[in-house]
């Protein structure tokens, strides 16, 4: 598939349209039946002491997302030579498995909706979305861990994905997803072995920090966008030192500016310090300008790849 060819456009733009209408009528594949949760399988079994755990990271690191993209790379070359819709299709079902949105959304909004009426509840399923302690949050601490989460996955669960297949199409479909999944490894790697006790995901915790660079940025512009407020990026630089990530803050904190609420880990970090917790309605309007923000990356990421495509096929007409 030459990257000159409009064919490899509007199969590239085909699969990300698939992919939007598969996660807004599914959600998300069965557990059972998530490549995702198949992956996080096994890393289980890498997740022990070992002898050199430093070096044994790096080469975890190193190992399972490049077997994760080259196998999806192959499955997707496969397909592409049955014939050319059968790889867009395909590529679009796993853009499906390897983006996270409308679940997230949904769970992030029920949180906020059972603040009102079942704290306990909704510091159960806040489980679903935050790995913080929540037995003792307050409805309002529950609404901004639901509204972080929101937007550190926009970042992590959409924007990073998108970005990588983006990058990587223009050269081949298969490449495309193939840098999709590795991303989306790369972050499940970090979600189950990046924590400070676990010296054996020290390196997958600093390859996700430098994946995730700039899509957290990107992020943090989306969110700014579609508030209709891009000074919420500036505001929010002033707390981005008092969050442990050096990524998440940026989404994070523009929401608090363009919700014009406090966001908080209580004892780790508090984003918009002299505002107050969110309310429903202001959670709610939280979780909306996400939804609002993921429907504009995928939207700018067509619109980029059709305008690539178009300006690719123009020059090799002059070549």
């Amino acid at each position: 598939m030459s990257v000159l060819t409009s064919e490899a456009g509007s199969t590239a733009v085909l699969a990300l349209v698939l992919a939007f209408m598969l996660d807004s009528l599914l959600g998300e594949p069965p557990l059972k039946a998530h490549p995702v949760a198949w992956f996080g399988q096994l890393i289980v079994l890498f997740d022990r002491e070992w002898r050199w755990p430093l070096l044994s990271g790096v080469l975890i690191a190193g190992c399972l997302p490049l077997m994760a993209a080259v196998l999806t790379g192959l499955i997707v070359t496969t397909a592409f030579t049955v014939h050319p819709i059968a790889g867009a299709i395909t590529a679009g079902v796993v853009l499906f498995v390897v983006t996270s949105r409308r679940m997230l959304l949904d769970t992030a909004s029920e949180v906020v909706a059972l603040t009102e009426t079942d704290l306990a509840t909704a510091r159960g399923r806040l489980r679903a979305l935050a790995g913080r302690e929540a037995s003792s949050l307050s409805s309002g601490e529950v609404r901004s861990a639901a509204v972080e989460s929101a937007a550190e996955n926009l970042s992590d669960g959409l924007v990073a994905p998108l970005f990588a297949f983006a990058l990587l199409v223009p050269v081949s479909l298969s490449l495309g997803t193939a840098g999709a999944a590795w991303v989306k490894a790369v972050n499940t790697l970090d979600s189950m072995l990046g924590y400070e006790h676990k010296r054996v995901g020290t390196a997958s915790a600093r390859l996700d920090d430098a994946v995730m660079w700039f899509p957290a940025r990107a992020s943090a512009l989306l969110i700014a966008l579609a508030a209709g407020s891009l000074t919420a990026l500036s505001v929010q630089t002033a707390w981005l030192d008092s969050v442990p990530s050096p990524n998440a803050g940026w989404p994070m904190g523009t929401l608090a500016v363009a919700t014009d609420c406090q966001l908080t880990k209580p004892g780790v970090y508090t984003l918009n310090p002299e505002k107050s917790l969110p309310t429903v309605a202001t959670a709610e309007r939280g979780v909306h300008l996400i939804s609002l923000a993921s429907v504009l990356a995928i939207v700018f990421v067509c619109a980029a790849l059709v305008l690539l495509f178009v300006l690719l096929q123009g020059v090799g007409q002059w070549i």
